[in-house]
């Protein structure tokens, strides 16, 4: 299919192959960590119908949807942002895209109307890996590989990020991009 196979690492993305039927059905993954110890990785594509303030208590209005990131602790959430320089004690994935930092400086910003929500994604639950074992996957093709954008991470459309980032892949992956959800009702 491609020239060169991407392997899982930090700020690739995972897009799982069209008929993976378990809650990973269409996701694109975004890796913040693979090494010996295992895996970790958010959905990106899969918005839930809350907002942010409506998960934490007294939280003030910031206009951000909260995503399904994964079946692996789903009472905590996590958040990637594009506001490194104003929210300290983040973790720098790639390209400007931070995991984490001080939420409450994070509160204090977003309550002042400092901070831009699409700068901000908010998961519950994540995606996780023991060691080895998405590279097992990887044996058995559960999933492509490709280098990530932070329009992917941050992108406007959660819904049709599984068939842009195939087709953006080109060749045999933007075939598989039209691939119905349900083949029986071709």
């Amino acid at each position: 299919m491609a020239s060169e196979i991407l392997k899982p690492a930090k700020g690739r993305l995972l897009i799982s192959v069209p008929f993976l039927s378990d809650v990973f059905n269409r996701s694109v993954v975004y890796l913040t960590e693979h090494n010996e110890k295992g895996s970790i990785g958010f959905i990106l594509n899969k918005p839930l119908d809350i907002k942010i303030n409506t998960v934490i208590e007294d939280f003030p209005e910031f206009d951000v949807n909260v995503y399904y990131g994964g079946p692996v602790q789903q009472d905590i959430l996590n958040f990637f942002h594009k506001s490194g320089e104003l929210i300290t004690g983040g973790y720098e994935l790639k390209d400007g895209i931070y995991w984490g930092g001080d939420f409450e400086t994070f509160r204090i910003l977003a309550d002042a109307g400092n901070l831009n929500p699409d700068d901000f994604r908010f998961y519950l639950g994540y995606a996780g890996w023991a060691p080895d074992q998405l590279d097992d996957e990887m044996k058995i093709s559960s999933w492509f590989i490709k280098e990530s954008k932070p329009s992917d991470v941050f992108n406007e459309e959660p819904g049709t990020l599984w068939q842009k980032v195939l087709k953006e892949m080109g060749g045999e992956y933007a075939i598989i991009s039209t691939f119905p959800e349900n083949p029986s009702v071709n």
